[in-house]
């Protein structure tokens, strides 16, 4: 069997090869997160061809889309991989190169909305289905583009497997029944699962997971029911599906100018502000949707909606690796977008049955927008709180004893005031030596 050869890196290159691993992973974008929000196009012929009512009709996107951020499953296979690849050649314009790699996302709704129509119109939509199948196997041409880097601190956590791996291959020659040699295997491997997801056990991940909850229950009715809304204040089946361009279109912007603009020096260190203002601002377009009624209104929102879409999304990847660091980004990365499709499953049904139930699209909206402030809400609030504690800790310190220096490595605080104390009672017992001569 052909090995794989892995460039190596001590360092994330930051170029090079890297932009074919962007250009691979966008095209990965268009051929999933765009197919799927285009499938809303269809929800008024399924709707019609069923004979069902907007929850049960719904149920059709959300198994889509949420098989899709399931890891292991559908469009994940080649979805997460792609997104965490970038991360392994980029650090210091990975922003930038998140942007360019999630506006595949924007320009394929661009592209394929009107073409869906079109699709739908000329060969109905089974038709239509059939063709987007094909076009979707290019996903088998940007896997050639991933090729393996490893790193310095992935070198080190393959060493380490290595050795456990040696090491239960070694008992098991020797003893490959004893209960020893057993309950050592079981030790080793939970020991390298548990330096794996480590980061489960972190408190900022617990509530960025959280908000990720609320975030994503909140961005998925919107594109399921847009184009729904639209037709029903009177907009044409064109016009609606136009929408959907311009929301695809602001999108590239919002994820390419937005990554930039975070990778900049002023804005580099405050780079999760700038993601919770972006969840912040769709969960306010979202609360002013039901008073738009006409298609010149609807324009603006998509644009706005479509910028700030394109900049949190641009920022999950760069949000999880300051949290979690990049040796463990491809796991994180994989729990987070779990934690998208358990929302992307239940809240466009959810919001349809709203719909069903009130007669309109209000309700459902205000839901949704109220869950992406909450979402934006908690984790500025998280944030304040730690910074507060930080502040506090460091306050009690000096205050206590102006001896005591400290020094702060996340939440985990380490005193040196002893050993200061040691170097005083040695330079006084030296300066008494001194003066006492035997």
């Amino acid at each position: 069997m052909a090995k794989v050869n892995r460039a190596r890196s001590t360092s994330p290159p930051d170029g090079g090869w890297g932009w074919m691993v962007v250009a691979g992973c966008f095209l990965v974008t268009i051929c999933t997160r765009a197919v799927t929000r285009c499938i809303s196009i269809f929800f008024v012929d399924f709707q019609t061809y069923f004979s069902q009512d907007y929850a049960q009709t719904a149920w059709i996107h959300s198994i889509v889309d949420c098989v899709t951020m399931l890891c292991g499953l559908g469009f994940a296979l080649c979805y997460s991989p792609a997104i965490a690849m970038v991360g392994k050649y980029f650090s210091r314009r990975k922003a930038l190169a998140y942007g360019i790699s999630m506006s595949g996302s924007g320009i394929g709704i661009f592209i394929l909305a009107p073409v869906v129509q079109l699709l739908i119109e000329q060969f109905s939509w089974r038709g239509a289905l059939l063709i987007l199948g094909g076009f979707v196997l290019n996903l088998c041409v940007c896997g050639a583009l991933m090729r393996p880097i490893t790193l310095k601190d992935d070198q080190t956590t393959s060493e380490q497997n290595h050795v456990c791996r040696t090491e239960i291959q070694g008992f098991q020659r020797a003893s490959p029944s004893s209960t020893w040699t057993k309950e050592w295997v079981q030790t080793c491997l939970c020991g390298s699962l548990q330096q794996e997801y480590s980061f489960l056990l972190m408190s900022d991940f617990v509530v960025l997971a959280i908000s990720v909850l609320f975030m994503a229950y909140g961005c998925s009715p919107l594109f399921v029911y847009l184009v729904p809304y639209a037709l029903s204040i009177g907009v044409s089946h064109q016009q609606a599906a136009f929408l959907m361009s311009i929301l695809g279109v602001i999108d590239i912007i919002g994820n390419i100018t937005f990554g930039w603009l975070t990778d900049r020096r002023c804005l580099k260190n405050y780079q999760y502000i700038c993601y919770l203002f972006a969840i912040g601002m769709d969960g306010l377009c979202y609360l002013c949707l039901p008073m738009l009624q006409s298609l010149p209104l609807l324009v603006p929102f998509a644009c706005t909606f479509g910028y700030f879409d394109g900049a949190y999304v641009t920022l999950i990847p760069v949000v999880t690796a300051e949290i979690v660091g990049t040796t463990s980004l491809s796991s994180a990365l994989g729990v987070v977008y779990f934690l998208h499709a358990v929302p992307y499953l239940v809240s466009p049904p959810i919001a349809g049955r709203l719909v069903d139930t009130t007669g309109s699209y209000t309700a459902a909206f205000l839901l949704c927008g109220f869950s992406m402030i909450f979402s934006s809400v908690l984790l500025g609030f998280a944030r304040l709180v730690k910074k507060m504690r930080k502040t506090q800790l460091q306050f009690l310190a000096k205050e206590s004893d102006p001896k005591l220096q400290l020094w702060t490595n996340g939440s985990v605080a380490y005193s040196v005031a002893r050993e200061l104390d040691q170097k005083d009672g040695e330079s006084v017992a030296i300066a008494m030596l001194g003066s006492n001569p035997t």
